[in-house]
């Protein structure tokens, strides 16, 4: 009996210890292969949708959103100019307005990498759409990307003041049902959410609603900058004395 339940328990944490291992594997490959697709020279498109933080509409002043940092990071900075950094996000959006949509707001660019960043609309109680359903919602999302031969990226929602935003006081629920789909579905996170209340609140002293939120929910041009370097950085394509990732940069004689 004894013997029995040594080679239960071992058999197991072997078992466990591969899940860990194809899990890990699985995300390296989805990351190996963005690296692959980066350090080739042919162009590819990279489509980012979602709702309004994504689109950059009204809260940003002028500044660039997330996107634009991005392409200044690839087509400038990295000198990969033939490719097309596509936003097609729109306010007030969420998971079910991306697949009703899905080949207008994705199929149709043709896209090698699919950044999705969705969340703060769903969470709110007059969306109607529960948690559950929003998990269910994002598994089909990176089902048909990849059937489109595209890679997914998830970015959880970014820090909400939910004193001021009580129709979203789920939203963590929302953040957590990510981070389990983007497990189980082994996709490249960046985990805003995380980021925000932790990192960004050292760097800021505390003080994140104030310096990189416009109103409750949504980020200013500095919280996209921060947004733009949690990707970069997930995607080993931060570089520190670079513009676009918060490097100085000043040039000429004035």
């Amino acid at each position: 009996m004894k013997k029995k339940l040594l080679f239960f328990l071992f058999t197991n944490i072997i078992l466990l210890q591969a899940i860990e291992f194809n899990t890990i594997e699985s995300d390296f490959s989805d990351r190996t292969k963005i690296k692959e697709l980066i350090d080739n020279k042919s162009p590819i498109n990279w489509v980012f949708t979602g709702n309004s933080i994504t689109q950059g509409a009204k809260h940003t002043h002028g500044m660039r959103a997330f996107p634009e940092i991005f392409s200044e990071r690839i087509r400038w900075e990295m000198q990969r100019s033939m490719d097309f950094i596509i936003n097609s996000a729109i306010s007030g959006h969420t998971t079910q307005n991306i697949l009703n949509d899905f080949d207008k707001r994705i199929t149709q660019f043709n896209p090698k990498v699919v950044v999705l960043m969705l969340g703060t609309n769903d969470a709110s109680i007059n969306k109607n759409i529960s948690v559950k359903e929003y998990g269910e919602n994002l598994e089909k999302l990176i089902g048909r990307i990849r059937k489109i031969d595209a890679i997914p990226i998830l970015m959880t929602p970014t820090i909400i003041i939910i004193e001021k935003s009580s129709e979203r006081k789920a939203i963590n629920d929302y953040v957590l049902k990510m981070r389990e789909v983007s497990r189980k579905n082994n996709v490249v996170l960046v985990d805003n959410w995380e980021i925000w209340n932790t990192s960004l609140q050292n760097k800021y002293q505390g003080e994140v609603h104030k310096k990189l939120l416009n109103d409750p929910l949504h980020p200013n041009g500095y919280g996209h900058m921060e947004i733009a370097i949690a990707l970069f950085k997930a995607l080993s394509i931060f570089d520190p004395n670079a513009a676009s990732c918060g490097g100085e940069y000043y040039e000429g004689d004035h």
